[in-house]
């Protein structure tokens, strides 16, 4: 079962048909929508400030979502897709998104929707990474536009998400 931990009088609070890997850890102030994944040793930490995650958000294994103190606080949007090991602190993504496996997003950088961080990449403090376009390198800098392709697959991928959710129910029912 999921650590999921009061903190400071603040309860994390998950909408309809969340999905918590057994060691995932939620902590204090956060607040997120229906048919969330939280999967392997990702963490999303609420205690220095607030956290707000849409719908159909997925947090893949040993990502860490946090904040900084009385400063940034982390908000995420719809259809959001963060990669393993991913980094996302004390800043705004916002709908279809794509965080790349073990890329760092900081403080009040932002996302606009229909963005790719690659893998691997560093978003800078303040940074926007800009609609339609994937970043890249450390720093993250516009690498070039998303491909049709690549807006299908934003557009596809947090489904998929949930469908990964529903094999883990039927396994556990079984």
């Amino acid at each position: 079962m999921a650590l999921i931990l009061p903190l400071n009088g603040k309860r994390p609070v998950a909408g309809n048909n969340c999905f918590f890997a057994p060691n995932a850890t939620i902590v204090g102030d956060v607040v997120m929508g229906d048919r969330c994944s939280v999967w392997f040793n990702a963490v999303i930490r609420g205690d220095v400030h607030f956290i707000r995650i849409g719908d159909r958000v997925n947090i893949q294994d040993g990502a860490i979502i946090h904040c900084t103190y009385q400063k940034a606080a982390t908000t995420i949007g719809n259809d959001v897709n963060i990669g393993h090991s991913a980094i996302v602190h004390g800043c705004t993504l916002k709908n279809n998104v794509l965080i790349g496996m073990g890329a760092i997003v900081m403080d009040h950088a932002v996302v606009e929707p229909f963005s790719i961080v690659a893998a691997g990449s560093v978003v800078t403090e303040n940074t926007v990474v800009e609609s339609g376009f994937i970043y890249a390198g450390s720093p993250a800098k516009k690498l070039k536009p998303i491909s049709e392709e690549q807006r299908k697959l934003l557009e596809e991928l947090s489904g998929r998400y949930v469908m990964y959710v529903g094999w883990y129910g039927e396994a556990q029912e079984g």
